[in-house]
């Protein structure tokens, strides 16, 4: 994360548009052409970000399965809880830029990409998720982060809800939390309400805390994933 922030802040790189990019993925050939088609489409001046799904292939470069489908339309609500895609898919025009720099390459945050999500779509920018994978996401012994490419996987590897149980999850959401309010004047008048509610929710007894959440509009995709963040908000881990 250090690192990606570290470039992406460096005002000496000047561009238009700008891409993550993780050295073991192999990217379609029409992934930057896909999101320059829909980036160029909106005014310059708007914070923009493309991400879109991807195919998951072993080391080998063999197809294994495909990342979750978002089916919701991105919002702050959703980014508060979850990040949509990897940030290996994500093309982001100058405006989005700018929200990173303004916030530092020092940013106390989970993630880089989930961080762009949250910046953009906290400033009232704009998102754009492509169900079309556009990026051959490898799998292999070296992943610093990987995908779970199916359900059996997912229930013989309970990494996420051990962490959601260990406080991790919670912890995040702190630092997330600081982050954010430390660049409150970005945020929209509606997303800064959302922050608020979110924060005095998830520290309240239990069925103010519930209703609290509920009332915020936080969701996580998909259904699976929701039921754990409903379970998280019970035990006070979100």
């Amino acid at each position: 994360m250090a690192n990606f922030l570290s470039l992406v802040c460096n005002a000496e790189i000047q561009a238009n548009y700008y891409a993550f990019c993780d050295q073991d993925d192999i990217w379609e050939t029409d992934k930057l052409q896909r999101a320059l088609d829909w980036l160029q489409a909106i005014p310059d001046a708007v914070p923009a970000m493309y991400c879109a799904r991807t195919r998951l292939v072993d080391a080998e470069n063999r197809e294994i399965g495909l990342s979750p489908l978002a089916v919701r339309p991105p919002c702050f609500a959703h980014a508060l809880t979850q990040n949509p895609s990897s940030g290996n898919t994500m093309v982001f025009n100058h405006a989005a830029c700018a929200l990173l720099r303004q916030a530092g390459a020092d940013a106390d945050v989970v993630a880089h990409d989930w961080w762009l999500y949250l910046l953009v779509t906290g400033a009232g920018g704009t998102v754009f998720y492509d169900p079309v994978p556009v990026l051959r996401y490898r799998q292999h012994g070296g992943n610093l982060v990987g995908m779970k490419a199916n359900w059996l996987a997912r229930l013989l590897r309970l990494r996420t809800l051990q962490a959601v149980w260990q406080g991790n999850f919670r912890q995040g959401n702190d630092r997330h939390i600081r982050a954010l309010q430390q660049g409150h004047a970005t945020l929209t008048p509606q997303n800064r309400l959302i922050l608020d509610n979110f924060v005095r929710a998830r520290n309240r007894w239990l069925l103010p805390r519930l209703w609290g959440l509920w009332r915020t509009g936080v969701y996580r995709e998909p259904l699976w994933s929701h039921v754990g963040l409903i379970a998280a908000a019970i035990f006070k881990k979100i």
